[in-house]
């Protein structure tokens, strides 16, 4: 029987994970898999150490404040490697975590499949020596960064984005909408803050009074999706007092409520380019502490932020980054693409560019037969 760690440390990573495991035990049935991640990896028999909600941190002071618990899991993947001796481990994105962690399982001889690249091309491109250095292979999930990788010498391949297959599903509006008590004749606008409660924190309390004043001039639902890895209580937190006022608070199903919409609000991330591959009209927004801001501002390149944008080699989408993202602007940049059906169809037009340049390949199957060419030694 086969043994594999995966490591997952946020839900877009998890979702991503649970594919490659799908698509692996096609090929190997027998085996099995441990490390981190959430429910979609728990919903494939992976054994979870340590779920995706004590990991996934951004920011400096919450990095800081959390460095114990991290010691810790960090600590226990290494022990559990060292009694179960794995065939391979694959690291899904997460290089704070991940790189590290290649490094012990190098040391260790454990051979190390990383699969979605750490974003090297907008910031800290210095940690390709690190990955030349600890990672076996290299699987991609964007076209442009092929070039990246052989100028440096790593072993990689594309395997496609796996978006592209997630979204070949059939998503009812209809049936959406009865399920949620929204009434089909009018609008929708999904609200997405983010899957960390760093970013909850942050984004709710401008989504909330940007969605106010948005009710006040158009005949809208307010979707927000709250992830899957947080809690009612955590939302209550983020929220200003009576922030929940009008608001259609949906847990999970983002894919589901982005495809109803007429227009999604989302933190820049996974969502946005799940929002433009279903041809949904966006508007992309960031921010973090001051603190992080600071610290990190010199790492950075300077825009775009937004992957839609980067892979568009334009700004398609409304990027509202730090001091930008507030409730004026968000309000302004909404009511421009709701009032506007060229816009939204000009968007569109723009997302179709960005669809064709993934192309059609399944991530996960050529992701898997990636781990059984590296655990075979071919």
């Amino acid at each position: 029987m086969t043994s594999i760690l995966i490591v997952a440390a946020e839900s877009s990573g998890d979702r991503h994970a649970a594919g490659l495991v799908r698509a692996y035990k096609e090929l190997d049935p027998a085996a099995r898999f441990f490390g981190t991640g959430g429910s979609a990896l728990a919903g494939q028999g992976v054994e979870i150490l340590h779920s995706v909600r004590e990991l996934s941190l951004v920011g400096v002071a919450e990095i800081l404040t959390a460095l114990p618990r991290v010691k810790r899991i960090f600590n226990r993947i290494v022990a559990e490697c060292e009694a179960r001796r794995p065939a391979a481990a694959v690291l899904v994105d997460s290089p704070d975590l991940n790189l590290r962690l290649a490094k012990a399982l190098r040391r260790r001889g454990i051979p190390v499949l990383y699969y979605i690249s750490p974003t090297v091309w907008a910031w800290r491109r210095g940690r390709l020596k690190t990955i030349k250095a600890n990672v076996d292979k290299m699987l991609l999930i964007f076209p442009f960064e092929r070039d990246i990788y052989r100028e440096a010498g790593i072993p990689a391949v594309y395997v496609g984005h796996p978006l592209v297959e997630r979204l070949k599903v059939d998503l009812d509006r209809a049936a959406f909408l009865r399920r949620q008590g929204l009434d089909p004749a009018r609008r929708i606008v999904t609200l997405l803050p983010g899957s960390r409660r760093s970013e909850l924190r942050y984004h709710t309390p401008v989504l909330a009074e940007a969605a106010a004043r948005l009710r006040e001039r158009f005949a809208v639902d307010l979707v927000l999706v709250l992830a899957e890895e947080l809690s009612e209580a955590d939302l209550e937190d983020a929220l200003p007092p009576g922030g929940r006022a009008g608001l259609n608070v949906v847990r999970g199903g983002a894919l589901e409520a982005m495809a109803a919409s007429e227009l999604v609000l989302s933190s820049c991330g996974t969502a946005t380019l799940e929002a433009a591959l279903l041809g949904i009209p966006l508007v992309a927004f960031y921010k973090i502490s001051g603190l992080t801001y600071t610290f990190g501002r010199p790492f950075v390149r300077s825009g775009p932020y937004c992957i839609v944008n980067i892979l568009a080699g334009e700004t398609v989408v409304p990027e509202l980054i730090q001091r930008g993202f507030t409730a004026g602007r968000l309000e302004t940049e909404a009511r421009r693409l709701l009032e506007s059906d060229e816009a939204r169809a000009s968007m569109r037009v723009a997302f179709a560019a960005v669809r064709a340049g993934l192309g059609d390949d399944a991530a996960s199957p050529g992701a898997a037969r990636e781990l059984a060419a590296l655990i075979g030694g071919d």
